[in-house]
């Protein structure tokens, strides 16, 4: 009898431990042991939110959302509620914004249909081209015409008028020519963005001759279509420099304007030749060129 007891105990006492369990596991799981589940409330913070909401009043929110770094109103506040959205997507928002900066678009006849894009793009105007100062070598360039001793790198054997710009291009007593090839759509500006406001796309180029030695620069800087034909070209007289000359850098700049719909590359394309025809690097130095799309009026 000791031993069918023992063995109906010791098969008892599992059972009501798994009982214990279960419950164990079920108020875990946020249930009762009545079998109700306990579910956290979010209304008293879902009641704050309403509650601000009421107490303030979308025009003063809207005075704070302009006055905040315009990234944080984006990346931030857009995601608070519905109605903070709405205002931080209007196109009323990013034209207040742009007439406190100054921003206005070139022609006042073609405003832009996206003025958060307009903002942004007159906000990080940069240059497009790639390693404008020499500093990366020849990194990024195309070299067409590679005349001579060919094209070099070195440091700038005249004061710059910036004083970051320390080194320069140079060519030799053959043609050398060097080029890039823009993608607009790549840098950010889309094709309804360029065809609809036409932004102005200026040019800057500095170049100097060497005072011992004569020397021709050149420059062309083609609009293109998508098929990369020319739609709109700049490119001036050679310019000719004459031996035992004192010329400092000189600057040269072109703004297109007016030039239609359907650019979509920017081929810009400079360089030049020592007339002496004296071995090693005498010719034309050239640095610190730049094209900027300018979304904005200059100011």
């Amino acid at each position: 009898m000791k031993r069918n007891f023992r063995v109906c105990t010791r098969r008892s006492r599992p059972a009501n431990m798994s009982n214990k369990r279960q419950i164990c596991q079920k108020t875990r799981m946020g249930q009762s042991e009545s079998g109700h589940i306990h579910v956290p409330s979010r209304k008293p913070r879902l009641d704050a939110v309403n509650c601000l909401q009421a107490d303030v009043p979308l025009a003063v929110v809207e005075e704070i959302l302009l006055n905040l770094p315009a990234h944080q109103v984006v990346r931030v506040c857009r995601l608070v509620c519905y109605e903070w959205k709405e205002l931080v997507d209007s196109a009323a928002h990013w034209r207040e914004r742009c007439r406190r900066e100054g921003f206005q678009p070139c022609d006042a006849s073609r405003p832009p249909d996206d003025w958060r894009l307009f903002y942004f793009l007159t906000k990080n105007r940069h240059n497009l081209l790639k390693n404008p100062r020499a500093e990366g070598k020849l990194q990024g360039w195309k070299i067409v015409q590679n005349g001579g001793d060919c094209w070099v790198a070195e440091g700038n054997r005249k004061p710059f008028p910036d004083e970051t710009v320390t080194k320069c291009f140079v060519t030799s007593y053959g043609l050398c020519l060097k080029q890039q090839l823009i993608d607009l759509k790549k840098e950010g500006y889309s094709d309804a963005f360029m065809d609809r406001l036409q932004p102005h796309i200026k040019i800057t180029d500095w170049y100097a001759p060497r005072f011992d030695c004569g020397c021709q620069y050149e420059i062309s800087v083609e609009l293109l279509d998508r098929r990369k034909k020319p739609l709109c070209t700049f490119q001036p007289e050679k310019v000719f420099f004459e031996q035992w000359n004192d010329e400092p850098w000189c600057q040269m700049t072109h703004v297109f304007k007016d030039y239609g719909p359907g650019v979509r590359f920017v081929r810009f394309t400079h360089g030049g030749v020592d007339t002496q025809f004296w071995a090693g690097w005498y010719g034309i130095r050239v640095t610190n060129s730049s094209v900027e799309i300018c979304p904005a009026e200059e100011r």
